[in-house]
């Protein structure tokens, strides 16, 4: 599978049903050679302009199921999302994995 097939994927929270938007980026480990991560944009702007847009990086065991349209994801209701470093506007889900 190339980087460019997720990128026409959406990314569904099997939690609540709600679709959290498309896979952008990826999270490589290069030492071990795998994916750590996946990094699915929020839509907080108005028409690509107006507000702000952080991003919510997805732990790869978080991710039930890769199919033909969709990434199938499990993130908690109570999700705590923080700043992964001061004044970056990405936000990771549940550190503890690493």
């Amino acid at each position: 599978m190339k980087i460019s097939d997720f990128q026409t994927k959406d990314v569904i929270n099997i939690v609540d049903g709600k679709k959290l938007g498309v896979v952008s980026d990826l999270e490589l480990d290069l030492k071990q050679g795998r994916i750590d991560a996946i990094i699915v944009p929020t839509q907080g702007k108005f028409f690509g302009m107006f507000g702000s847009s952080t991003d919510v990086i997805i732990p790869w065991k978080n991710i039930v199921k890769i199919g033909a349209d969709v990434v199938l994801v499990k993130l908690d209701e109570s999700r705590s999302f923080r700043a992964v470093e001061e004044g970056d506007t990405a936000y990771e889900y549940n550190k503890q994995y690493r």
